[in-house]
């Protein structure tokens, strides 16, 4: 029998000793609920807590470990949960007496529930990063970290002697990001400067959720229209009459079509900044005869550039993240050139193009994707932290 069936078996359990429970704390009360300690319900919760959780943790530690333990097993497991489940529901059900402190009990359970949820992402990003870091040592003993880190020269060959050097991914994706935030940037500023500052609430109750739509739009989709579209455009009517290119796909068609998708995330993140900047400073400007566009350049853009600063590092680590618009719009050469209408390729797009296809999964030029993984992991993180202590540093000044 499947786990799934004993998960319903559980619950089931479970709401039968929140019944069970209320019934015997309201008769171990003769029926006067102002005789027990609690409410009624947190006695019902307990039992039904305490047969829960420890049947979910045995049907969870089963499904990780238990088949390699117990092969073809599966039943196994769901029959220890129950009986663990019934066990300690037992237990906190022949606990009921009027003096029993249920809500201190079900808080208690209750807090080692949020503790749990609260640890997930930290656990998550720990098994990540563990992994990478693995593999990635597996890669560095069988590649030159060297040539890894300074190597000008992207040849992967699975027959072997392979080039693996990490600066013309680095330079693509560092040079897509900055044309998209060059796009992304001024427009998403300007726009939540005109929304908090100068729209009605007409205007803006229309605009706003109009701009963050972008945000709602499939990367997938962003990329067909930087390859249909986009890149058709600047290569018929820029680089072809300019002469410094040929392709529908290069770096300046990637950024602008990701620069209009991290709009959204400029423009919400710095109005909702612009926003939270007092009312008094504003007032305190008006009074001394400034106009509306002097307040705003000298006032409110100076008292909320710390989390505008923070809201673009977060774009930008979103821009350094992307794949699939990068894919479609800049291609897949891997090279090192100023010409913002050449072909490229950046971090992500090699790691989806390493871990494809009939590989070898020991080979250095599989492996190498997990070093990028962990070369992009530290890039990302950095900018979050740094747009993470731009905001707490400064954001009590203008509280």
């Amino acid at each position: 029998m499947a786990l799934s069936y004993f998960v319903i078996l559980l619950l089931a359990l479970s709401a039968a000793g929140y019944v069970l429970g209320r019934r015997k704390a309201l008769a171990a009360a003769g029926g006067e609920t102002r005789a027990l300690h609690s409410l009624l319900s947190f006695y019902g919760w307990n039992v039904a807590l305490a047969a829960f959780l420890p049947g979910i943790v045995i049907l969870a530690l089963w499904g990780l470990f238990g088949s390699s333990l117990a092969g073809g097993l599966s039943w196994l497991g769901g029959v220890l949960a129950l009986a663990g489940a019934a066990a300690s529901a037992f237990a906190a059900f022949a606990a009921i007496a009027p003096d029993f402190r249920a809500r201190n009990s079900v808080e208690a359970k209750v807090k080692g529930i949020l503790i749990f949820c609260s640890s997930v992402a930290i656990l998550t990003t720990l098994g990540i990063v563990l992994s990478m870091l693995f593999e990635t040592g597996t890669f560095f003993s069988q590649y030159s970290w060297s040539h890894f880190f300074f190597g000008t020269e992207w040849t992967p060959r699975f027959s072997g002697n392979s080039e693996l050097g990490m600066l013309p991914l680095l330079w693509g994706t560092l040079y897509v990001s900055f044309i998209a935030l060059c796009v992304s940037v001024p427009i998403g500023l300007f726009a939540a400067i005109y929304l908090s500052e100068y729209a009605s609430p007409g205007i803006r109750a229309v605009a706003k959720p109009a701009i963050e739509v972008l945000a709602g739009i499939p990367t997938i989709v962003y990329g067909l229209f930087a390859l249909i579209t986009v890149g058709p455009l600047l290569r018929d009517y820029f680089a072809g009459p300019l002469g410094i290119g040929d392709s529908s796909r290069s770096v300046m068609t990637a950024g602008l079509v990701m620069g209009i998708m991290l709009i959204p995330f400029v423009s919400s993140l710095s109005d909702d900044i612009i926003n939270a900047v007092p009312q008094s400073l504003r007032d305190g400007s008006y009074g001394l005869g400034a106009t509306r566009s002097e307040t705003i350049k000298q006032v409110i853009v100076p008292a909320a550039l710390p989390g505008i600063v923070g809201a673009v590092l977060l774009a930008a680590s979103r821009a350094i993240g992307e794949t699939m618009i990068v894919v479609l719009g800049a291609g897949a050469a891997a090279q090192l050139s100023l010409n913002p209408f050449e072909a490229m390729t950046t971090i992500t797009v090699k790691i989806v193009s390493q871990l494809t296809g009939d590989t070898d999964f020991a080979s250095p030029e599989t492996l190498v994707a997990f070093a990028l993984g962990i070369t992009l992991f530290v890039l990302t993180l950095c900018l979050n932290i740094l747009a993470l202590y731009i905001v707490r540093k400064y954001r009590e000044q203008y509280d």
